[in-house]
């Protein structure tokens, strides 16, 4: 009997060692490399200067699946500093790969960088785009969709097919005139068009009947708000930037700047094409693209973010904000990491709005680790208003009209809202959301209208702890750029 236990016993060992050497398995990468470039672009039929990568407008789309290594190396053929910033992605302890002027100095003309991160736990629909002066403007952005891993279900039926839709405002002119617009005080004119895919009225998109296909839909605009549709057929909405959701059917939606969605739409209609309109919203006079739905002549889990119960969890931390500016030289990373003094001071900010004139300087609220915190955007201008947080999806749980105030709360959805990373905020009106600070770093607070962006509406949270782990954060790569005060 002794040799029969001591082979069962090997044996055991075998597939033991075979299932550690699985589970230890190291993620797969992705690797791209981007040479970003000026161009020449015609979308509403004027040639002029637009920002290339690897000679593609719109740029290459990453398509990912949920923990996948992505390593992007960019080089920069422009005759100014550049960086890539990754919309949505929440860069897991890696707050180093963010790609705004706040965690990373900008990549200088004919020189590259290389960015590593991972898409930790997320599936969705995402997006990049330049995060330097108003380069977004003119190009240089792309799609960035997360699809589930095979083993995780989704709840929906799996599609016969995606399509990626990137919807943006356009403007007949370079960025440097649009920068020297708002140097100059005045505000940017109304945009000369709308896009889909780069494309004025040419955009195609084709399926077979009886079929459902998933449209992943992006405002990648830098002001404009959009409302999405497509001629003879309802769009049911199964994701909003990462966050499965109630899956309810529209005949349209509304998606402003930063914003993301996905929706199922059903081919059961007759042999032809079909129009797919985006609009402007709020903007006189309204302007509008079209693309084509063209009918073929043949024929993640359900919450990557968790679902803890977000309403009974205690705030420790309100915040009620309202615009301000900051020139930033060196970033505010660099400096906290580095122990540079004089960059930012966490007093500049406080929770709520006081009277008097704008202080100038670097806007940083400081915050710990695994706070629980109430954010609310006050707007007092008849403008619509969007704002994102790197690094972090929120739950939106309230909006209103005229002036928060603490009564306000007791409208507050607590139970089932929308998990998102970006937040529209009507004209004089508000908007509240509840976020679990949970990832260690520092991360842009922001305008997702450009050129209010561009002029300062903008702050950073430092989410701290004294604790030096790799199990909340990666040290400073290697490859960092150091830039301002982080070169001395």
């Amino acid at each position: 009997m002794r040799p029969t236990i001591f082979l069962n016993f090997l044996v055991g060992i075998l597939v033991s060692l075979s299932a550690i050497c699985t589970i230890n398995a190291e993620d797969p990468y992705l690797y791209y490399t981007w040479t970003v470039t000026y161009g020449l672009v015609s979308p509403l039929g004027i040639p002029q200067k637009g920002i290339l990568i690897n000679g593609q407008f719109p740029g290459p789309t990453i398509e990912a699946v949920t923990n996948d290594n992505i390593i992007v190396n960019v080089i920069n053929k422009l005759d100014e500093p550049f960086l890539i910033t990754w919309n949505g992605i929440k860069q897991r302890k890696t707050t180093w790969q963010d790609g705004v002027l706040g965690t990373n100095c900008p990549i200088p003309p004919n020189t590259n960088w290389t960015y590593r991160f991972q898409a930790k736990d997320q599936i969705g629909t995402f997006n990049y785009f330049p995060s330097t002066k108003l380069h977004r403007a003119v190009g240089g952005f792309g799609g960035f969709n997360i699809a589930q891993r095979s083993v995780i279900a989704v709840p929906y039926p799996i599609p016969a097919g995606e399509f990626t839709l990137l919807v943006s405002d356009w403007y007949k002119t370079s960025h440097e005139v649009l920068q020297q617009t708002l140097d100059s005080g005045k505000t940017l004119p109304l945009p000369y068009g709308l896009l889909i895919n780069g494309l004025h009225k040419s955009a195609i998109f084709t399926g077979e009947k009886g079929k459902t296909y998933k449209f992943r839909v992006s405002n990648v605009g830098i002001a404009t708000s959009i409302n999405f549709r497509i001629q003879g057929h309802t769009m049911t909405l199964v994701e909003v930037e990462g966050a499965h959701t109630l899956q309810e059917v529209y005949e349209s939606l509304d998606v402003h700047p930063g914003q993301s969605v996905a929706v199922l739409v059903t081919l059961h209609g007759s042999l032809k094409d079909y129009f797919i309109i985006a609009s402007s919203r709020f903007t006189k006079p309204i302007l509008a693209t079209t693309g084509y739905l063209s009918y073929a002549a043949n024929a993640a889990r359900p919450n990557p973010q968790g679902s803890f119960h977000y309403g009974t969890i205690p705030i420790v931390r309100r915040l009620v904000l309202a615009n301000t500016a900051a020139k930033i030289e060196t970033p505010l990373k660099l400096a906290d990491w580095l122990n540079i003094p004089g960059v930012f001071n966490l007093d500049t900010i406080k929770d709520t709005p006081t009277p008097g004139p704008a202080v100038f300087g670097a806007s940083v609220v400081g915050t710990t680790l695994h706070d629980f915190v109430e954010i609310v955007f006050q707007n007092t201008e008849p403008m619509l208003q969007s704002w994102h947080l790197d690094g972090y999806s929120f739950y939106v749980v309230g909006y209103g009209s005229g002036n928060w105030t603490p009564d306000m709360r007791r409208r507050y959805n607590l139970v089932d809202a929308v998990s998102r990373h970006t937040v529209q905020v009507y004209p004089t009106g508000w908007s509240a959301v509840l976020v679990s600070l949970d990832n260690k770093g520092m991360w842009n607070l922001r305008s997702a209208i450009w050129s209010r962006r561009y002029l300062g509406q903008q702050l950073y949270v430092r989410v701290w702890n004294n604790e030096h782990s790799l199990f909340t954060e990666t040290d400073m790569p290697l490859n960092a750029l150091l830039c301002g005060k982080a070169k001395h």
